[in-house]
């Protein structure tokens, strides 16, 4: 699909196909909108995190700068000489990019750390909800997921488990999309049998919150 083309669903309350909003840049790079631009982001990406797990920080970007700027210089000296020769004045080949704006407006920074704080706020709300055990049944998933990272910790170092989640982020947002229907009927299954299993360990556990109807019952009294 062009990465200019509109995405279209049906509108369940007459059949018609409505566009759906458009995607913003990154979401436009993992769902693979424009190919040639999510490969060289993907590939470099990922040569760069396989870099990184084999040499230091520092080496992997000094190289990796080293390689551009060798790239830029000598396409550079490549269009000068080529004007030269065909007397020609296209200017500076990188002049569009030179005249792009990245600057950060006050507003953005604002409104980028605003939601940093939220997210934070959230999370660490969160946490120290699971671990004063507000809900007993929270807190016990909670620490089955904590147990099963232990052992994805001893299979996989930081690294490994970084390269595996960028490589994620490129494939499983489209295999989903492509597969949605299907997915989600599994995950509603899935949905439903956890449900089910947290409702008889809260009913053989009567320790958490309390339940609505006997909330109820003691507001009445």
């Amino acid at each position: 699909m062009a990465g200019g083309s509109k995405r279209y669903s049906r509108n369940n309350s007459n059949g018609n196909f409505q566009p759906l909003p458009e995607r913003g840049p990154v979401e436009s790079l993992i769902y693979w909108r424009d190919v040639k631009k999510s490969g060289i982001v993907f590939g470099a990406g990922l040569v760069t995190l396989v870099a990184i797990s084999s040499f230091s920080v520092i080496s992997v970007f000094a190289y990796l700068s080293l390689l551009a700027l060798f790239g830029t210089v000598a396409f550079r000296i490549y269009k000068s000489v080529t004007q030269a020769v065909q007397k020609t004045n296209d200017g500076h080949p990188f002049k569009e990019y030179l005249e792009l704006d990245l600057t950060l407006s006050q507003e953005k920074v604002q409104h980028i750390a605003g939601v940093a704080v939220a997210h934070l706020n959230g999370f660490t709300a969160e946490l120290r909800r699971l671990f004063l055990v507000e809900d007993l049944i929270d807190s016990i998933k909670f620490g089955v997921i904590l147990w099963v990272f232990t052992y994805i910790g001893a299979w996989f170092n930081g690294m490994t488990l970084v390269i595996l989640a960028f490589v994620s982020l490129f494939t499983l947002p489209k295999v989903y999309e492509n597969n949605k229907q299907s997915i989600d009927t599994y995950l509603d299954l899935v949905r439903t049998k956890l449900t089910e299993i947290t409702d008889k360990i809260r009913v053989a556990i009567p320790i958490g919150k309390k339940p609505v109807a006997a909330t109820e019952s003691e507001k009445d009294k």
